[in-house]
């Protein structure tokens, strides 16, 4: 099969630099497939879990936490906030995560305060289901 590069960049770090044969990414629309030579393409992706077929064929997952997707037929980016392979996350840190955006929702006493505990919470229960797919 053929490949394509494809970056996977936050804004701490390059997480992921490398030639791969598919991706398989969440956006607010649902999953898109890309593969080589894919029409040019750009999507919002909310927090999500990316799958990644590298060039030998091995597949890795990771729990995207939003971002963008900018597809060329030859090179793919993809801009998150935060990205994790499933295999690197601490489970007992996202439940905690989990369990406070919770009490922060139950507490809320604005919009505001409701809209970042409900992003909190979407991005601790995404972590935990990506982190079940390894």
């Amino acid at each position: 099969m053929s490949t394509f590069s494809l970056q996977i960049i936050t804004p701490d770090k390059v997480f992921f630099d490398g030639e791969v044969q598919r991706v398989i990414v969440r956006t607010t629309e649902g999953d898109t497939g890309i593969l080589a030579k894919h029409e040019k393409y750009v999507a919002a992706l909310p927090a999500g879990p990316v799958k990644v077929t590298m060039a030998d064929g091995t597949v890795r997952i990771a729990a995207l936490s939003g971002g963008a997707v900018r597809v060329a037929p030859d090179h793919t980016a993809i801009l998150a906030n935060a990205a994790e392979w499933a295999e690197d996350i601490d489970v007992e840190w996202a439940k905690r995560s989990e369990a406070d955006a919770l009490r922060k929702k139950e507490q809320s006493k604005t919009q505001k305060e409701l809209e970042l505990a409900e992003l909190k919470l979407r991005r601790a229960l995404n972590r935990l289901r990506v982190s079940s797919m390894k």
